[in-house]
């Protein structure tokens, strides 16, 4: 098992489909997102596409809910986590999954030069590994 991820790169189990939204959507906006598609993070990208932040289900426990603020009126730019890691994606995925576990990270953008083309999260993982087993 450790063999085939040791060989794979990001590009090779990252999802695609990623979500994106612009830092004035509010949280509860970003959230219905979230849950409407089943995610854990959504990527903050500027109107010309670059990454701006994360915003994460980790950000919406500590930075809305804990702090009793009102997820109709905050803008996700206000408690999104702004210093965003990514992953290019021709990375050793097993030098992700070390990062993401060193450094508590469940999501991680991926990026081709400066473009975003998916994200890796730990499900991603653990997809590959279950095929890889069978």
């Amino acid at each position: 098992m450790k063999d085939t991820i040791k060989s794979m790169k990001a590009k090779d189990i990252m999802t695609k489909e990623l979500l994106s939204v612009e830092k004035s959507i509010t949280v509860e906006e970003a959230t219905q997102l979230m849950d409407k598609h089943n995610i854990g993070a959504l990527v903050v990208l500027s109107p010309i596409k670059d990454i701006l932040g994360i915003f994460t289900e980790r950000d919406l426990v500590r930075r809305v809910v804990a702090k009793k603020l009102d997820p109709a009126k905050i803008k996700i730019e206000k408690v999104m986590t702004p210093s965003v890691m990514v992953a290019q994606a021709n990375d050793s995925a097993m030098d992700l999954l070390e990062v993401m576990f060193c450094e508590k990270f469940r999501h991680l953008p991926v990026v081709d030069g400066r473009t975003v083309v998916g994200i890796i999260s730990l499900k991603d993982f653990y997809k590959c590994l279950l095929e890889n087993t069978k």
